[in-house]
């Protein structure tokens, strides 16, 4: 009777005889990603390989994805080494992935282009980001290994341009996996506390790996969240790096970074003699021509006879002294007229002229002016005024 297989038992044997076959271990495999994930609580990835008719599961742990220097995706023809074995608990064979490459596009160039497109849209390249150099920096900043060429070169065309301009280094790898980060704390620290108008990162030539620190994320963000200008120096005049892109000003090596940043002193003092020569001709002719103008003006009225213009003052003085006397004068003339006018009106209606003419006011006991007979009772007495002095009476009759 044939063996009567448990699932677990045949599982496991087909496993076995997976991890037995040599050709299926350490093999490398080309497809085209499909459903990949990222599990970003452990940092496994995910994925499917395919390609015109067959599927293959595949795993990356992240002790191995940790390596990959680019970020797969969906879609991406891709090279991987690794070991085909059986997933026991769903009885899959699966591809436990090693190393991954991209199929026919080199790793290195794939994560520059797709780290370049990122940043791009994130907006780190734009021109309206970055910062002018200053002409007449004060002090320069080195962002560079401490023993490498491209310090050597920098500090020549400075001791050769400006024998006196003060500088600090700021030491770090420029290349290796610690170097990324180097970088980008002592760009920090050169913000923070080095007293810089202007910084230069970079370092020699060399190969792709070589250069890869400058790159990468880490510097590139570093570089865009500088305040202090900074020109990128990294390798040859062909090489291109992110920090270039990030940077606010790129030079083809080192050496011309340095020519950019600092300035030749034999013709800063030209241009100073040059510009003091300009500004003691500019004065000197200013003063020549306030000198004339005040010639011209001592030599006109008040200040070529002081006294002059206080004899004007004093007949002006007496012109208007004369004007206002005149003024007085008719306004008096003018208003004892209509004086004079208004006491002929009021005498006209006095009651005295009135009573000059031959009138007379009559007042009975009270002192109340009398205007009818009815007024008054017989034997009643009155007081008449007339228009010289008064009469007093008694009425023995009334006509009404």
């Amino acid at each position: 009777m044939p063996k009567i297989w448990t699932v677990s038992e045949l599982v496991g044997r087909i496993g076995q005889v997976l991890q037995e076959r040599t050709e299926l271990q350490n093999c490398w495999i080309s497809g085209e990603l499909s459903n990949f994930k990222n599990h970003r609580a452990s940092g496994h990835w995910y994925f499917t390989l395919k390609d015109e008719s067959s599927n293959l599961k595949g795993v990356m742990f992240r002790s191995r994805s940790e390596r990959v220097r680019f970020v797969p995706s969906d879609g991406l023809k891709v090279l991987i080494r690794g070991n085909i074995r059986m997933y026991e608990r769903d009885g899959t064979i699966q591809l436990y992935g090693e190393e991954m490459e991209p199929s026919g596009l080199g790793q290195l160039y794939l994560a520059f282009e797709q780290l370049k497109k990122k940043l791009a849209e994130e907006g780190l390249f734009d021109p309206t980001r970055k910062k002018s150099i200053p002409r007449l920096p004060r002090r320069i900043g080195i962002v560079t290994s401490p023993t490498g060429a491209a310090i050597r070169d920098i500090l020549n065309i400075i001791e050769r341009r400006h024998p006196g301009m003060s500088w600090i280094l700021a030491p770090a790898a420029v290349q290796g996996e610690a170097a990324p980060r180097e970088v980008a704390q002592a760009i920090a620290r050169l913000n923070r506390h080095g007293n810089v108008d202007v910084i230069i990162v970079g370092r020699g030539g060399g190969s792709l790996e070589e250069l890869w620190a400058f790159n990468t994320d880490i510097v590139a963000r570093a570089i865009s969240a500088s305040v202090i200008p900074i020109i990128s120096a990294v390798g040859h005049e062909t090489d291109v790096t992110i920090s270039d892109y990030v940077a606010d000003l790129r030079a083809p090596t080192p050496s011309a970074a340095a020519e950019l940043a600092v300035p030749i002193l034999l013709d800063l003092e030209l241009h100073v003699a040059q510009l003091r020569d300009r500004l003691q001709n500019a004065m000197g002719s200013l003063i020549q021509r306030k000198r004339q103008y005040i010639e011209g003006i001592a030599n006109k009225g008040p200040l070529k006879d002081p006294f002059w213009r206080i004899d004007q003052n004093r007949q002006r003085l007496d012109a208007l002294q004369m004007r206002l006397q005149e003024g007085m004068t008719r306004f008096v003339i003018d208003k004892n007229g209509i004086l004079n006018l208004l006491a002929a009106k009021l005498d006209l209606l006095s009651p005295l002229s009135i009573l000059g003419r031959g009138y007379s006011l009559t007042y009975n006991a009270e002192g109340q002016l009398l205007r009818s007979a009815s007024q008054v009772e017989l034997h009643d007495p009155i007081r008449i005024r007339l228009g010289e002095g008064s009469l007093r009476c008694q009425v023995l009759e009334k006509e009404i």
